[in-house]
């Protein structure tokens, strides 16, 4: 009799709930992924979108409240479920904007793929409020979940590589963050192909959990790391890649072909691009203007912007897990996001024409004749 009653109560509550459940003003947010194409996240079950949003330079920095809401929501309705944050992005403001817009949304949390990145800390100058100590990756990944508001993020990030911390205390803190329920994975961000190797050595000696991706800057001019160093990674261990900077900073969208226009990246924010800018003029800016100028025609006959090609020739690669757009208004976002329609064009023909233009693919490792 007992235990009838108390699934009876159970069953009551069940749906009670369900139907409280239908009624939520915020239904219309539940996740559709649209047309959004996914692939798995390096060897691990995950499968993150072929394009992702990141908020570096940008939320809790010149954008801010209704600004990065409005860029959620249409990042989210556009089958866009996965953001990359970082403690040192805006001094911990980044995460604190993000999280409380997806609340305000009313967005679960299980629909999105929430990344944070932990090394530089959030301003402060002790010697351990920085790096990748035991202590620091811990105690920042703990600081990240308050600011999100959120008791876990999904894949934790080793922000750069820590030569000054022993690889097995990286490794095993890590795995602590893990198995503690305050991430589901971790991952690189410009590591070099040894560290990578040495973190998956020691994990497989100590049985413990190894990387699953690096998250590395790929573009039309920026390809040695990706396309070579990281080869034997992806044989290997099936690593996988959340690609940054691949519009080379805004240079591939055409913009800067004039020089520097008001609100622009390199507007907004003149001290940390300042060598970028001065490089405007140089050789290799107006080389790489030029071949800007030459991409565009081959846009131009795909129906596209230039930057929508040169996005959808990143996610091209079969490597490329999740391409980080940075946009910070909603119509960036969009245009953007036509990289979909893109991708399914960039047929061999046009692949070639486009490597020509560059004129920069790097050679592979040599065989001596093996």
């Amino acid at each position: 009799m007992y235990l009838t009653s108390k699934l009876t109560d159970i069953n009551v509550l069940q749906r009670t709930y369900d139907e409280a459940d239908v009624a939520l003003p915020f239904d219309s947010m539940r996740y559709d992924p649209k047309n959004m194409k996914f692939r798995n996240l390096g060897p691990s079950g995950l499968r993150v979108p072929v394009f992702s949003l990141g908020g570096w330079l940008s939320y809790g920095h010149s954008v801010a409240g209704e600004g990065v809401k409005d860029v959620l929501k249409v990042a989210f309705e556009s089958g866009v479920n996965m953001i990359d944050l970082a403690e040192g992005y805006a001094d911990g403001n980044c995460e604190r904007e993000v999280g409380q817009a997806i609340k305000e949304l009313g967005h679960r949390r299980s629909d999105w793929i929430i990344t944070t990145k932990i090394f530089f800390g959030v301003g402060r100058k002790g010697p351990n409020d920085r790096g990748l100590s035991r202590k620091h990756i811990i105690e920042g990944l703990n600081e990240s979940l308050e600011r999100l508001d959120m008791s876990y993020v999904d894949i934790v990030f080793a922000h750069r590589p820590d030569k000054t911390v022993p690889m097995e205390e990286v490794v095993r803190a890590f795995n602590y963050c893990i198995n503690a329920g305050k991430a589901h994975y971790w991952a690189t961000s410009e590591w070099s192909a040894m560290q990578i190797e040495e973190a998956h050595h020691i994990a497989s000696r100590l049985n413990l959990i190894s990387p699953i991706a690096d998250q590395c800057q790929y573009n039309c001019f920026h390809r040695q790391r990706f396309e070579v160093e990281y080869a034997p990674l992806y044989q290997k261990y099936k690593y996988g890649t959340t690609v940054f900077s691949a519009l080379s900073s805004g240079m591939l969208t055409g913009k800067y072909n004039d020089g520097v226009p008001k609100g622009s990246r390199f507007d907004v924010n003149p001290d940390f691009f300042k060598s970028r800018v001065e490089g405007l003029k140089q050789e290799q800016g107006l080389k790489q203007i030029e071949t800007v100028k030459k991409l565009t025609k081959i846009a131009e006959e795909l129906g596209c912007s230039v930057a929508a090609l040169s996005l959808a020739w990143v996610a091209h690669n079969p490597h490329t897990s999740t391409v980080i757009l940075g946009a910070t208004k909603v119509h960036q976002l969009e245009e953007n996001l036509k990289a979909l329609d893109v991708l399914p064009k960039i047929s061999h023909d046009i692949y070639k024409r486009m490597n020509e233009i560059l004129d920069n693919e790097p050679p592979a490792e040599p065989t001596y004749g093996r």
